[in-house]
């Protein structure tokens, strides 16, 4: 019997905007077989998880595929290079994100869009420091 591949998840930040579109639409019209969301802000168990490995968060969206994980620009450049994208968005971030080199350059960018948006809707940038003012 033929086991079925195991999913493909990217984590990402559901508290901004910007990560949740970009993740709804990759998972919904990028052409990724396989591909799972799932929000790492409101994943508790999830975020530390890849906490204790290393991952965190705050740095950035990461990609898991089995025990692989590629975080932060790496991880966006791995989705966009696997798109065969239907949506407008993604069909100008897929081969600009797609190079490496590149998103590693623009990747600051785009966690400073996160960092305002978090911002404006008074959340915390660490999804891990939720609470802890109100528990000090």
């Amino acid at each position: 019997m033929i086991e079925p591949a195991s999913p493909i998840v990217l984590v990402f930040d559901g508290g901004c905007p910007f990560c949740r579109h970009f993740a709804e639409l990759s998972e919904l019209r990028s052409g990724i077989p396989r591909l799972e969301i799932r929000d790492g802000r409101a994943d508790t168990a999830l975020r530390r998880q890849l906490g204790a490995r290393g991952y965190h968060l705050r740095d950035g969206a990461m990609v898991l595929e089995g025990s692989r994980v590629w975080h932060g620009a790496e991880a966006i450049a791995w989705i966009c290079e696997r798109m065969e994208p239907s949506a407008a968005l993604l069909q100008v971030l897929a081969p600009l994100m797609a190079d490496s080199q590149r998103s590693r350059m623009l990747y600051p960018g785009l966690l400073l869009a996160r960092r305002l948006a978090l911002g404006w809707r008074g959340l915390p940038v660490d999804p891990e420091s939720e609470g802890l003012a109100e528990s000090g």
